[in-house]
């Protein structure tokens, strides 16, 4: 966890004079405050391309239920005869303890005993991190909530929290967590005070190397964190020495400054104005604010960043035996294959579980826009699941249904029927309809092409029937859009442009 607290850039300034510049100050400040709705823009683009990373401070691990650096020395600064409420350098705080009794394994034993005593709690905020296409984590913190909610979220975590780690890499994994100060579990190595800080580029300068790497090539978001860490302090002033104001953009959330019980108005003015300068001064190295007016509010502005970034997945849920007596299937399959084709023109990418009659076309639709047009990776663009023959293997079905719905923000049926009975006719895919029920209890927008009749048809008259549960807010055009999408009438080249249209609308909405 990182130590201490915000310092305002300009240092100690009378009370007077922020309250007298708050205003011309703010108006300054505002360049370098970006909205939730850009941030959830920028950042989601981050996660498309691979180049989103997070920082990971003591406020991540509090609201987890773990002590803050504050709390951790308490105990051992009444031993000093020290008041916590007082101190601001908790550095130097640590430090005094191990001068005192010329030994540090209190301030170790009190580390041990903090973070080793419990299991790590994952909150919901670790919980969506864990669930984003994040590949590196960098933290200051000691617990190991952060591994706890990747290895949860069925992820390979490679751990670096000694220097000598950094030379090794875990074969097959999904993301590194870089802990910079150290782990619990070696609670003797961890860094915790001045002399700690003072010796850190000789033990573990190539962390330092490793994050300026990083800072260089992916957009961070910092959360939890103050910005009054030593460590991070050197690596942004070289980074700005050396870059000058030509540096990768990256985000902070803050909490805005606000009227606490017993302040003054000048008390309130106060912090708002240092808040201002220090946000200011985070400008410098393109380390734009992103506030919020409580931390609760920051689960909800996580939650809109992986929304954001799941639209543009979307899982196409559909099986055929037959095609209706409207349409040939040669008809049918060219909808089926040209709607593929255009969704990843449109960079959506999609996800199959190759139902039969559907999925083979929706993939050879997708492969040719990729390989043919587009050339581009085949990962980026499309996630394909057979579903397992075995008599084991049906058995994990609404399982594997649910994991693939896991990648995807959107869901379109379509058909939805098969062979069954004895004897055999065709009858209503179940199968189809237990992946509309698991994408509606994830929150997925789902879209039932009701055009193409059986298990679509079905699903289609469900939605329209409470229409505001499915869609709490539907833009005019999308309701027009989805009126359109039950009218068996139309032709086929009609309805591929309203598909399209109304998967481009929700994906705003």
């Amino acid at each position: 966890m990182e130590l201490g607290q915000p310092q305002a850039p300009l240092g100690l300034i009378d009370e007077t004079l922020f309250a007298t510049t708050a205003s011309n100050q703010r108006g300054a400040q505002l360049m370098a405050i970006v909205p939730i709705d850009r941030f959830v823009q920028d950042y989601s683009d981050a996660l498309r391309q691979g180049t989103a990373a997070i920082f990971a401070g003591a406020g991540l691990s509090v609201a987890a239920g773990f002590v803050d650096w504050k709390g951790l020395l308490r105990p051992l600064a009444e031993e000093l005869n020290l008041d916590m409420a007082r101190e601001h350098d908790l550095v130097r705080v640590a430090q005094y303890h191990i001068n005192h009794h010329s030994n540090r394994n209190d301030l170790a034993q009190a580390v041990l005993n903090q973070f080793s005593g419990r299991t790590a709690t994952v909150t919901e905020n670790h919980r969506i991190l864990a669930r984003l296409p994040i590949s590196i984590y960098w933290t200051t913190n000691y617990d190991r909530s952060i591994e706890q909610a990747l290895e949860q979220g069925g992820k390979v975590v490679d751990v670096k929290h000694r220097q000598d780690q950094l030379v090794q890499s875990l074969h097959d994994r999904d993301t590194i967590v870089y802990k910079m100060h150290g782990d619990f579990q070696n609670a003797d190595e961890a860094i915790l005070a001045k002399e700690d800080y003072e010796r850190y580029h000789l033990t573990r300068g190539d962390f330092l190397t490793a994050l300026a790497g990083d800072l260089l090539s992916k957009t961070f978001l910092f959360i939890g964190f103050s910005f009054s860490d030593p460590n991070m302090d050197y690596v942004l002033s070289r980074m700005f020495t050396r870059h000058g104001r030509n540096q990768s953009k990256h985000f902070c959330i803050l909490r805005r400054e606000s009227e606490a019980p017993g302040d003054s108005p000048e008390d309130v003015a106060y912090r708002q104005a240092k808040q201002d300068y220090f946000i200011k001064d985070l400008e410098r190295y393109n380390i734009r604010a992103v506030m919020v007016n409580s931390y609760d509010q920051i689960t909800e502005v996580l939650r809109r960043v992986e929304t954001r970034h799941k639209s543009k997945t979307i899982f196409v849920s559909g099986a055929a035996h037959e095609y209706g007596s409207r349409w040939s299937s040669t008809e049918a399959l060219d909808f089926v294959h040209k709607l593929a084709w255009e969704l990843v023109a449109r960079d959506f990418r999609l996800v199959t579980g190759l139902g039969v009659g559907i999925g083979s076309t929706v993939v050879d639709g997708a492969l040719q826009q990729v390989y043919r047009v587009q050339r581009r990776t085949l990962r980026d663009q499309l996630i394909i699941r057979p579903f397992p023959q075995s008599v084991e293997g049906k058995q994990l079905w609404s399982t594997y249904r649910d994991d693939m719905l896991n990648f995807a923000g959107i869901a379109i049926f379509m058909f939805g029927n098969k062979m069954s009975g004895d004897p055999p006719s065709v009858t209503t895919s179940d199968g189809v309809i237990d992946e509309f029920r698991i994408a509606s209890e994830k929150g997925l927008k789902v879209l039932p092409l009701g055009f193409t009749e059986y298990a679509a048809r079905v699903l289609y008259e469900q939605v329209s029937a409470d229409f505001t549960r499915y869609f709490p807010q539907p833009t005019p055009a999308f309701e027009a859009m989805f009126k359109l999408l039950g009218d068996s009438t139309r032709s086929l080249a009609d309805q591929l442009t309203t598909t399209l249209s109304a998967i481009q609308e929700l994906e705003r909405m």
